[in-house]
């Protein structure tokens, strides 16, 4: 093992930090190990227990392909750093490889081929559309409430219990335990993002909201593709048959119930049938499979047609006798509630749909165009008399940052309203108080005076530095690679312990502990040393001993012992 951890030393601080940050991440180690240098990384990665845990993370074709002493080229067998230079395997995995052989041979068998798949009947193709079409509807409303106030996480990662309820209550979901599923979805197809405590969603997640159905349906199927392990994905980009899914990674007790999970996400964005023992598979299905781009043309005929009018009621509800086209669906509810939600959906507006509406710079004259436009029965008088006095009424309250000063100033022309707040419990957080203009004035940003106001209903926009009225959205969106750099950031310290024991300051230390392990395994070595002319000379050595500042070894080209002082060695490598 000792020339192992030497080589794999050498190899892990060649590499750069996101790759080495991968590999940890990938192999589960804690970024608070207590490692000081390579060589403690390296002795660890190999320690027997850590390579067990490492191998049931190899699916079947790669540990056959290991056993058999060669990786797969660019496998996950070399993310973990099971193999080296030559894609062999290092010995001491070589021997967890033969132990878990012995006790598991039927790992390291081939699976028998799998039969081809039948086309679907119409009937269940229109089933499965059904189904797509409904989940991206859920996933839209997830979204959507995502947007407006992020999913807490618990440490263990779940969405909270709140949260849960919070969503089925608005009908977003059918059961707490489907948001998991589609936020899964969300994150393989970079629409939303775990970061530390919250979900939340990304810009691309914001602009598929604006998407038609089946658009929706493509990017979700392409990031359910790319979501799925290396092991159940085939070299020309597509997936293998999901019925030899459950035998793909035979060291991992957990993989089973985890294939199922990736197949009922599968069956519920319509690519699969509910029944795992049907071989039939679906157009939009074959095409993904075999490694195409996701298309939706083949799915579109079956999918629920969607509509873009509405009937407008004087009770100041909105019923839409079919499901709504996305984009035109999300513009209503930035200005109703949705009460219902079905193949004909209930909206419904409110002073205070209205108000939010109008502070996402919405005014009364583009609600009335739109609403014009999207109603089959014009607009009814109380619905006309309501967005009258929700715009005369919104804007009394202005909120604006005071560079003079750094405080947030608070305006509006009806004093009394002012005088209100100055008393209201609920903004005592604000800590408003006069400031001799006849305005009060916090020391709170202008953002969160903004949203404190509004959550207590008062009608207020926010003004930007010229003065003009600025839309102020309560979470701004993640970047789409956010996630990409968690693994960087959590091996952030561990990464700069390692690095630092590898710089110039550190190199005699790392010298030191390359001879130790070529001294423990008796490898043999080629040692370049700087003689007193300032030259340098190499000796190929078999390494014996280390001590007093000394390196000894048995040079064997020239049949004799060498005595090499350690303050005068270059480099070493293995021979």
């Amino acid at each position: 093992m000792g020339s192992d951890a030497r080589t794999l030393a050498t190899r892990l601080a060649e590499r750069d930090d996101a790759a080495l940050a991968e590999t940890l991440a990938a192999r589960g180690i804690s970024p608070h190990v207590a490692w000081h240098d390579f060589f403690d990384a390296a002795e660890s990665l190999l320690d027997p227990v850590q390579l067990d845990r490492a191998l049931v993370r190899l699916d079947r074709g790669e540990l056959i392909a290991l056993a058999a002493g060669s990786a797969v080229p660019g496998g996950d067998a070399a993310l973990l750093s099971l193999t080296d230079q030559d894609d062999a395997p290092y010995e001491a995995v070589a021997e967890r490889i033969a132990a878990a052989a012995a006790s598991r041979p039927g790992a390291f068998t081939a699976p028998p081929a799998p039969a081809d798949p039948h086309a679907a009947e119409p009937r269940a193709a229109a089933a499965a559309a059904e189904r797509a079409f409904t989940t991206a509807g859920s996933l839209a409303d997830v979204l959507l409430a995502c947007l407006h106030t992020p999913l807490g996480r618990t440490g263990a990662g779940a969405v909270s219990a709140v949260d849960r309820r919070r969503l089925v209550d608005a009908g977003a979901i059918a059961a707490p335990d489907d948001l998991e599923d589609l936020l899964a979805s969300a994150a393989d197809s970079g629409l939303a993002v775990a970061r530390e405590r919250e979900w939340v969603v990304t810009e691309a997640g914001e602009s598929w909201l604006q998407t038609t159905t089946p658009h929706r349906w493509e990017a979700i199927a392409e990031g359910y593709r790319a979501g799925l392990p290396r092991g159940i994905r085939t070299p020309d980009g597509g997936f293998t048959a999901p019925s030899t899914w459950p035998d793909a990674y035979p060291l991992d007790d957990d993989w089973p119930d985890r294939a199922r999970r990736l197949r009922r996400i599968g069956t519920r964005w319509g690519l699969f049938e509910p029944d795992e023992s049907s071989s039939t598979e679906f157009a939009w299905t074959t095409v993904l499979r075999i490694g195409g781009r996701a298309d939706a043309v083949t799915m579109a005929p079956y999918l629920p047609a969607e509509i873009d009018r509405v009937y407008l009621q004087a009770d100041l509800t909105a019923i839409a006798p079919g499901p709504l086209a996305p984009a035109l669906d999300l513009r209503l509810r930035s200005l109703a509630l949705r009460e219902s939600r079905a193949q004909a959906s209930t909206y419904r507006f409110t002073a205070e749909s209205l108000g939010a509406g109008m502070g996402e710079g919405e005014t009364a004259a583009s609600m009335r165009e739109f609403l014009a436009q999207l109603s089959l029965t014009g607009i009814p008088q109380p619905l006309e008399y309501l967005i009258e006095s929700t715009a005369s009424r919104h804007g009394l309250v202005r909120v604006r940052a005071d560079d003079a000063t750094g405080r947030t100033r608070v305006d509006s022309v009806d004093e009394g309203l002012l005088d209100t707040m100055a008393v209201d419990q609920a903004l005592r957080p604000l800590g408003l108080v006069g400031d001799g203009d006849g305005g009060l004035s916090s020391r709170v940003a202008r953002d969160a005076v903004y949203w404190t106001l509004a959550d207590a209903r008062y009608p207020v926009i926010a003004l930007d530095a010229s003065g003009r009225p600025e839309p102020i959205h309560r979470r701004a969106a993640a970047s789409t690679s956010a996630a990409a750099t968690t693994a960087l950031q959590t091996y952030e310290r561990l990464l700069a312990t390692l690095r630092r024991s590898h710089t110039a300051a550190g190199e005699a230390g790392w010298l030191e502990r390359e001879l130790e392990q070529a001294v423990r395994a008796r490898a043999e070595i080629v040692v370049v040393v700087r003689m007193p002319d300032g030259s340098e000379r190499a000796f190929t050595l078999e390494a014996s001993g280390l001590g007093g500042g000394r390196l000894r070894g048995r040079d064997r080209a020239a049949d004799i012992e060498r005595t090499l002082p350690v303050s005068s060695i270059v480099s070493v490598r293995a021979a």
